[in-house]
């Protein structure tokens, strides 16, 4: 949601710098009105995504963008009411909401909802005492009797029914999220789903359920532990609060306090659901593969008869102006960095233009003047800026880490230098016209993409009910004419003396107060039973589609450039050019490859400096990129095609001529150390390193570095070579161009050079996994709340055969919300937010199999979240209708598939690495085809059951003893420089 240039401006950007420049260069983008198939529609005068907007009797709208790429749709239902809606009383309602309309209706999820419907309303009536009880005992008596009915209604109703729903239909990406002015649902399904897909959404949305409540509410409490845990979202809280002293934006936060969380009303949950969740305040927007006359029609009669509610009207926010900086600490165990803001306008507003505009001026990733002044010069670890823009006001951020040594002050006065800067006028003015010509080519890259479509639509929606459509639009008129006086001008009168700045310090949060866990019995899931209404769904016929298969040597053109083999894929589509230089080496062939590799974007040559050289890729509307794995290094260049050969010049001397930066390299390499101190107060790089550690012991690849002496003594004079050289080491060239097949040779043969004879690759340094014997436990000692939980298990060697097995068996088991695992961890239990358990398949056939498992819960439940999970891992729990919607869903996923462009290339290579040559979708196909339950459960009990594994514990000493750890499998506590290496 914190998007710095939307979608559709960029989409705008194209038009006016592309082929129809002069003809829309006289022409307004406005609003328009059409009539067809009975309906009338509005739209906006060249709208490259032809998006059409329709208004139902009821006042439901309807917002329609073709895209024919993939037999998909991508859909997003928006509600105009988010977290600055909820009742004053009841902060993270919406939220807690926007959870509880995946529970079903009085057809979706009931086995018998009369006898349901008895116990919810005894449920409903209890938390209404619940909440209004303040002795602790008698709470905990009322809690008593929720639970114990909760238990009891729970055996008529299905968990998960909708999810089923969705995966029967083929739907992926099940998902939702609630924000300030928002609550927003999506699904991507199967075009030929869109009936189904209507029919379920007008039944969801008609009269939710509110069952299974007091699990999903500690799902909630889950989150809540996790955003307490987590130091950058309460800086960013505290940032807010402060910005926003007045007005929600700043005093209500979307997942609510911790007291209102401990004290709900279903009733007051209701109420909001009946004010908000109305007709006229409300919008379904699809992109994808539909006619749209055609679309309105299906929509129409599913959502027509939706009721109205009152109009909903937008509350005067306001605030008072910021005459004094301020300044706040939060502290916590992650690294050191400050953040600081600034207020911005409405969305609508010329100052919200403006604030875009001056963000992209001081940081666009290469050539502003925070990317140039401290980024480049190495005088922080890190910085940028960035707008974000809702409904009432926006928020300018300015964001630094600093170099060790640095004081959060010293960035706070560097940024604020750049900030003067931008005041004096002391930019490039051009820099305005790259900032449009990057923006065509980010344009082009996603104008494809249905979900960046659908998400622009909904985020002007829910900001102006989509009457800015045409501001939209018309942005590059707007862009046009900005001056450079008019940038400083605004910078002069926006940034003063009324910012907010947060110091993110490293220290104890002695502030934190987390949601307690209540005693919870588990539910019924009833995985096994199906309503009427599913039954219904799943009887209704659905159009087939076909799967469409990759034929390597139909759809990859070969060739020679000289020594390198080139695989080609031609760009019939648009003017863009992606090309990658691929090797087989990487990390594990040379460890000094990481270093170089960021070492070079601090290096000039002798005709350019290192400032000059990413100025020249930003005005080119090019991008440059050195990925270096473990084992591949692959160098990708982007651009637009009439700027290929100076792209390809512009690259070459830079990398063949890049010259030794002393100072640079001395600057880097306390990055370097200061990052490696940064990570190691990071609990995802912990469990990581833990991860690592379990699969390949005390020396593996996450801690096989560069050792501090070793880092230190690297040179310049090595690490150029090593850059000026790298082409000399044998490579593919990955080509997608709109050029055919000979043009592209003729022209990357006069910029890529190879050499007649290869440099032998660095012997590669191996790895041995692993096997587990018994029962271990690795466990990291991390300031928390919450406690993360990972299993690890080296499997049986790599077949292709068993693949398709696997895949399925994951669909069943692990992978998402309808699986045996997220309905027992989460559902049932509501042991979790996060749970997962997969059983994967290696990248290279001389890899195993390996099954691994997670759960982030609180630290007080440690014992029952490893319990449940590991009864899951001996015991698979049999589900016949689970496992056809599984199976269904495998295959409508592989039905739906379109591998297209250079990812063609990159599916071959991929197949190539485990010894095929073929698209093994199609094995995968028509062996799940004919598959049972019996041959998933055979991958459970023969690659999972009462197998010993390591455990991978994060958390705090304070909250778990050893005995505890004991008790899970034989305990090993890795200090920080144990799993790190440094």
């Amino acid at each position: 949601m914190n998007i710095k240039h939307s979608f559709f401006r960029i989409c705008i950007l194209f038009i006016g710098l592309g082929f129809v420049l002069h003809a829309v260069a006289q022409e307004k983008y406005s609003w328009k009105e059409a009539e067809a198939g009975g309906y009338t529609y509005r739209y906006v005068s060249n709208d490259p995504m032809n998006t059409r907007f329709y208004t139902l009797k009821n006042g439901f709208t309807v917002i329609l963008t073709e895209n024919t790429a993939e037999p998909r749709i991508m859909a997003q239902i928006a509600v105009r009411a988010g977290s600055n809606n909820d009742p004053a009383t009841h902060t993270g309602l919406a939220h807690y909401l926007e959870h509880l309309l995946f529970k079903g209706t009085d057809k979706i999820g009931t086995s018998d909802w009369v006898s349901e419907k008895t116990l919810l309303d005894q449920i409903e009536e209890l938390y209404e005492t619940y909440t209004r009880e303040t002795d602790a005992a008698k709470r905990r008596s009322i809690y008593k009797e929720i639970d114990s009915l909760s238990v009891e209604a729970s055996r008529y109703s299905i968990a998960n029914e909708y999810d089923k729903l969705m995966s029967t239909i083929g739907s992926q990406g099940t998902n939702a999220h609630t924000w300030f002015n928002e609550t927003v649902y999506k699904e991507d399904i199967p075009s030929s789903s869109i009936d189904k897909f209507l029919m379920i959404q007008a039944e969801r949305f008609r009269y939710p359920v509110f069952r299974l409540f007091h699990t999903e509410l500690e799902t909630v409490y889950e989150e809540k532990n996790m955003s307490i845990d987590n130091d950058g979202r309460r800086a960013f809280e505290a940032l807010l609060a402060k910005l926003f002293p007045k007005t929600n934006y700043g005093q209500q936060t979307t997942l609510g306090t911790v007291e209102h969380l401990k004290n709900p009303s279903l009733k007051v949950i209701r109420s909001f659901y009946d004010t908000y969740y109305v007709a006229n305040n409300m919008a379904i927007v699809l992109a994808g593969d539909f006619d749209s006359d055609d679309m309105i029609k299906k929509v129409d009669h599913y959502f027509g008869t939706y009721p109205s509610g009152e109009a909903v009207q937008d509350s005067d926010v306001s605030e008072d102006p910021i005459k004094q900086s301020a300044v706040l600490d939060v502290f916590g165990p992650s690294a050191q960095y400050m953040i600081m803001g600034y207020r911005v306008g409405n969305s609508t507003s010329r100052e919200a233009l403006l604030a875009d505009v001056a963000s992209s001026l001081l940081s666009n990733g290469k050539a502003g003047l925070i990317d140039l002044n401290l980024s480049q010069k190495q005088l922080v670890l890190g910085a940028g800026a960035n707008v974000n823009q809702q409904k009432d006001y926006g928020f300018f951020t300015l964001y630094g880490y600093p170099k060790q040594g640095q004081t959060l002050e010293e960035v706070r006065s560097l940024l604020l230098e750049q900030i003067a800067l931008l005041k004096s006028g002391e930019f490039d003015g051009s820099l305005i016209d790259a900032i449009r010509a990057n923006s065509t080519l980010s344009f082009l890259q996603g104008l494809d993409n249905n979900t960046a479509r659908t998400q622009h639509l909904v985020t002007d929606f829910i900001r102006t009910k989509s009457a800015g459509w045409d501001r939209e639009v018309g942005y590059l008129d707007a862009l046009a004419k900005i001056t450079k006086k008019d940038i400083v001008d605004f910078a002069k009168t926006f940034f003063n003396d009324n910012y907010v700045i947060v110091n993110k310090k490293q220290g104890e949060a002695g502030d934190i107060i987390k949601v307690e866990k209540p005693p919870i019995t588990p539910v019924h899931t009833n995985a096994d039973k199906q309503s009427a209404y599913l039954n219904e769904i799943a009887a209704m016929p659905s159009l087939p589609v076909q799967p469409e298969w990759l034929d390597y040597k139909r759809d990859i053109q070969s060739a020679k450039a000289g020594q390198a083999d080139v695989l080609y894929v031609q760009n019939k589509d648009n003017q863009l050019f992606r090309q990658t230089f691929l090797f087989d080496m990487g990390s594990w062939n040379d460890n000094l490859l990481p270093l170089a590799g960021n070492y070079l974007s601090y290096l000039g040559t002798d005709k350019m400096t290192a400032a000059q050289v990413q100025e020249a890729f930003y005005k080119l509307a090019s991008n440059y990129s050195i990925n270096i794995g473990s084992e591949e290094t692959r160098i990708t260049l982007t651009g637009l095609q009439e700027n290929y050969g100076e792209t390809m010049l512009l690259f070459t001397d830079f990398l063949m001529n890049c010259k030794v930066d002393t100072a640079a390299l001395v600057n880097l390499k306390k990055d370097v150390l200061q990052q490696r101190q940064n990570n190691k107060t990071n609990k995802r790089y912990i469990m990581q390193g833990l991860m690592s550690y379990a699969a390949y012991g005390a020396k593996n690849p996450f801690n096989d570095q560069l050792s501090t002496e070793e880092l230190t003594a690297v040179t310049g004079d090595e690490l150029v070579a090593l850059l000026h050289n790298l082409l000399d080491y044998e490579h593919k060239v990955i080509a997608y161009s709109p050029l055919n097949l000979e043009q592209y040779k003729a022209e990357l043969s006069q910029y890529h050079k190879s050499p007649e004879s290869y440099n032998s690759i660095p012997t590669k340094r191996q790895y041995t996994r692993l096997d587990q014997t018994e029962n271990t436990v690795l466990f990291a000692n991390y300031d928390m709340v919450q406690a993360d939980i990972s299993w690890y298990r080296k499997g049986s060697d790599y077949q292709p055969g068993k693949e398709a097995g696997v895949a399925l068996f994951n669909k069943y088991f692990g992978g998402g919300m309808g699986s045996i695992v997220f309905q027992n961890l989460r559902e049932a239990k509501g042991l979790a937010y996060t749970t997962y358990a997969t059983y994967s398949s290696p990248a290279k056939k001389e890899d195993p199999f390996a099954v691994s498992a997670f759960i982030g819960t609180q630290s007080d439940k440690i014992s029952e979240a490893v319990e449940g999970m590991n009864a899951l891992l001996d015991a698979l729990p049999r589900s016949e209708k689970a496992f056809n919607t599984a199976k269904r869903s495998f295959l409508s996923d592989i039905e739906t598939q379109r591998i297209k462009k250079d990812a063609v290339i990159f599916s071959y290579l991929q197949n190539l690495k485990k010894g095929i040559d073929y698209d093994r979708r199609k094995d995968w196909y028509s062996q799940v085809k004919t598959m049972e339950f019996a041959d998933i459960e055979k991958v459970h009990q023969t690659e999972l059951a009462n197998k010993p594994y390591t455990y991978c514990i994060v958390a705090s000493e304070k909250n778990i003893t050893d005995e505890q750890l004991g008790h899970i499998g034989k305990l090993t506590k890795l200090s920080l420089e144990e799993i790190f290496g440094y």
